[in-house]
């Protein structure tokens, strides 16, 4: 059974961080590159930041410098450090493969305002 289960959001000021987790279903992560995507209100879903099973990592422009993702392979889990949060950051998170599947978890909300 697929598994995609996202935490870590919340309210934040801008300028603040969070750490988001994604623990993942083992056959889905131990086979797949992994990434995070986001998706504001009357917006497309996009990805933001991805990893592959060897760790080699991108990031869409607007997040690099100030957004880390990560992989523990041992505990099937993804991980999203954002630092330097903006206003425009604002936006239900979600974790999927590279590129995504069909199946999409409930998301974790990020909101950065003052």
């Amino acid at each position: 059974q697929v598994q995609l289960v996202e935490s870590g959001g919340g309210l934040v000021q801008p300028g603040g961080s969070l750490r988001l987790s994604c623990v993942a279903s083992r056959d889905v992560f131990s086979f797949n590159d992994m990434g995070w995507y986001r998706q504001a209100p009357g917006k497309q879903r996009e990805s933001v930041a991805s990893i592959s099973r060897a760790g080699s990592t991108y990031y869409v422009d607007s997040v690099k410098g100030r957004f880390t993702i990560s992989r523990d392979n041992a505990k099937n889990t993804l991980y999203l450090q954002m630092n330097s949060l903006k206003p425009e950051d604002t936006a239900a998170y979600y974790c999927n493969t590279l590129p995504s599947s069909g199946f999409w978890g409930q998301g974790t909300q990020v909101t950065v305002s003052s």
